[in-house]
């Protein structure tokens, strides 16, 4: 049986096309996702959402709450906990500490646009107890609309972002041959007490807690589609007991991005990720004698949960 890893058909064909200097790969949008997760007991869970099949980047696919940065968080300040724009810089591998601080607030901004979970609390060491309902929707559905910004936001309700409540654990890159690319950083965070996270996005059909191992072995039957950053990162949680334990773990999680390479061999494609050989792939340029592909799962097609 294939697994459940996210592999859309026309990939060859554009590789092929780069390949032949037929396709000019897309400068990557910068974005941010976050692991959110809860725990009790020595039981770890982490917040997924399933994208709708109608999406049209990994339509089907469970992920994390993520998005685009906003430029407009580059340029103007907010009211900030936790380690420096600066000190996140460095952490993040960006130039400037305005870039980070546009990262980290696409990351606090998206968690809460899309699981309705706010890492922002009226002074430095606390955090707001139930941001739902009423007002708070119809400003959630402002940022969402990017009719507010959020450092407007955050302003209106005299917020400070708590960029303390976040770990820096992983940067992966789209691939050069797909047309919609991101350069996103991935982050986990506790979910804060009082809160509870819903399914806040109108890109998703569906939001789970799960323990990354369950989750891993669902995508290992092929029950549960993931793209290949959303599966590693599963497996990397599985080795921890509580949310605490994977924060302490962020703070030496190598940030060195990873990105797909592909290579013709002969009429056939090799398609890997460094350091995960678990999701390299053979694809042959025509049907295999054998009817067998390189590797399992080669000819599984992303639009199948």
């Amino acid at each position: 049986m294939s697994n459940g890893q996210w592999y859309p058909p026309e990939w060859p064909d554009r590789i092929r096309a780069l390949a032949a200097g037929e396709l000019t790969a897309v400068a990557p949008r910068r974005a941010a996702t976050v692991m959110l997760l809860r725990g009790a007991g020595g039981t770890t869970e982490v917040h997924m959402l399933r994208r709708r099949t109608s999406m049209a980047f990994a339509g089907g696919a469970y992920a994390y709450p993520g998005g685009g940065v906003d430029p407009r968080d580059e340029q103007r300040p907010v009211r900030w906990a936790g380690p420096t724009p600066a000190e996140w810089a460095e952490r993040l591998g960006v130039t400037t500490p305005a870039e980070a601080r546009a990262i980290v607030c696409a990351a606090v901004r998206e968690t809460y646009e899309e699981a309705g979970v706010l890492l922002a609390g009226p002074t430095p060491d606390s955090v707001v107890g139930d941001p739902t309902g009423g007002d708070w929707e119809k400003a959630r559905a402002a940022l969402v609309a990017r009719e507010l910004s959020f450092a407007e936001f955050l302003d209106e309700r005299d917020l400070v972002l708590r960029s303390d409540l976040l770990g820096a654990w992983a940067r992966w890159i789209t691939p050069e041959f797909e047309p919609r690319r991101y350069d996103t950083w991935f982050f986990v965070a506790a979910l804060p007490e009082g809160q509870r996270a819903s399914n806040a996005s109108t890109e998703a059909d569906r939001t789970v807690w799960t323990r990354p191992a369950d989750a891993a072995a669902g995508y290992d039957r092929g029950e549960l589609l993931m793209m290949p950053p959303t599966i590693a990162t599963l497996r990397a949680l599985t080795a921890y007991d509580s949310p605490a334990a994977v924060l302490d773990a962020a703070r030496e999680q190598d940030l060195t991005p990873v990105l797909a390479r592909a290579r013709l061999d002969g009429d056939r494609v090799v398609l890997s990720w460094p350091g995960h050989d678990e999701f390299t792939k053979h694809v042959p340029g025509t049907a295999d004698p054998a009817g067998a592909p390189g590797t399992a799962g080669a000819s599984h097609a992303g639009g199948a949960v």
